[in-house]
């Protein structure tokens, strides 16, 4: 059978905000491009239910977009995380999630008695991919933002939800909220950060039945790699069906040590709306978004990074040279560096360090400066002063050294 080349919502497919049902749209026809607010979700999902049945493109935001914003009806645009600044809008064919879900059907033996549910708003790709997958494969979708995690976990009880897409964070919430086992749930897909060994022992807790498996991939890329039982500590497993790996030197040569990760598959994106970053670049079919990694013997993706110090804060990427350029530039703040420090919750809290003596005014202030112009996830969670910043040979600060004396100092 032809695979199809939009998305669909199939008959046999219901949604729910939580427990309300959301009506089917009537068929219509063609509609121009949907921009569509994230929140509240019901009315999100009434949108994009309405895009499916108009065979339109749509983005589904959680901020205003440019009012002349569009794309073909048989593509879609979604965001990037945007944790460094603006996010960037990703434009998709639908077939390359369409693809992706016929795969998904396949390795994870969906039947027509699997209903999935979502933790995140619909902004996000990962709560987005799960509703439209269900949708398309005529599975019931239970989108769940906005709900407590102990509400949460009483409806994945009641309507005994065999799937979850789900963050790392989200799973920690759920596990940790109060509630009965979900034994239904037969199947977590995980992704958007590091799955701690505690978190995932708490899945097993509140899902004993459960399969998980961890996915490692990015708005541009979608699925790159899977990681399951059997995969080695830190490692973000093996290739998803359908994905091609390279990783090259910085000459451009296939290496066996640490180099770019360049990505081929059906499921990539078609660009950006605006603003390319530097660090995403095409060759050959290839793409990379400025991931670093190498591959083992056995086929397992290590990856080290972006080329930048990126860190993940309640599984948002966050890049600790933006705060510091906003609190440097600052002439009443003066030089400062940003140390990540580990968070079993969040992941990670964020230290500023500044050199001088202790001042609680300034340390209160740039607190206040970087909630304004960054919001709460990149306010660094301390203001630490050191007598005198160490420095390298080059003349820029020495993060090692100065994350051991913020160890000392916590």
């Amino acid at each position: 059978m032809a695979q199809a080349a939009t998305f669909r919502w199939d008959e046999r497919a219901r949604l729910f905000a939580g427990d309300i049902e959301i009506e089917r749209p009537k068929t219509g026809q063609d509609q121009p491009f949907k921009q569509i607010a994230c929140e509240p979700t019901a009315a999100a999902l009434s949108d994009i239910g309405a895009a499916l049945s108009g065979n339109c493109g749509f983005c589904v935001s959680e901020r205003p977009l440019p009012p002349d914003l569009e794309t073909d009806s048989d593509h879609f645009l979604t965001l990037t995380g945007g944790s460094s600044g603006q996010p960037k809008i990703v434009r998709r064919s639908q077939v390359s999630w369409v693809s992706s879900f016929e795969v998904n059907a396949v390795q994870f033996d969906f039947t027509k008695e699997d209903s999935i549910a979502v933790f995140g708003k619909l902004s996000h790709s990962l709560a987005l991919y799960g509703v439209l997958e269900a949708l398309h494969l005529g599975l019931n979708a239970f989108a769940l933002d906005g709900l407590g995690p102990r509400t949460q976990r009483a409806v994945l009880a009641h309507h005994g939800i065999s799937v979850l897409y789900a963050t790392p964070t989200q799973l920690r919430l759920l596990a940790h909220s109060q509630g009965e086992e979900l034994p239904d749930v037969r199947l977590i897909l995980c992704g958007g950060g590091d799955l701690n060994p505690s978190t995932r022992a708490a899945a097993k807790t509140l899902c004993p039945n459960a399969a998980l498996h961890v996915f490692y991939g990015a708005a541009e890329t979608s699925f790159i790699t899977l990681a399951d039982a059997n995969t080695p500590d830190g490692c973000v497993g093996q290739t998803y069906p359908g994905v091609v790996l390279r990783v090259l030197d910085k000459k451009g040569v296939p290496t066996t040590g640490v180099g770019d990760v360049w990505v081929q598959s059906p499921y990539l994106f078609k660009g950006y709306m605006a603003n390319d970053p530097a660090d995403t670049r095409w060759k050959d079919g290839f793409v990379t978004v400025g991931e670093m990694g190498e591959i083992d013997a056995d086929g397992n993706l290590w990856i080290k990074g972006r080329k930048t110090r990126m860190i993940t804060i309640a599984d948002q990427n966050v890049f600790p040279e933006d705060i510091e350029t906003l609190i440097s530039t600052n002439p009443q703040f003066g030089t400062c560096a940003v140390i990540p420090v580990p968070d079993k919750t969040r992941g990670h809290r964020l230290v500023a360090v500044l050199q001088g003596g202790q001042n609680a005014e300034i340390a209160h202030a740039i607190r206040d400066f970087c909630h304004e112009k960054l919001g709460g996830l990149m306010t660094p969670h301390k203001v630490l002063f050191h007598p005198s910043l160490p420095l390298l040979g080059s003349g820029k600060i020495d993060l090692v050294n100065l994350s051991d004396w913020v160890e000392g100092q916590l």
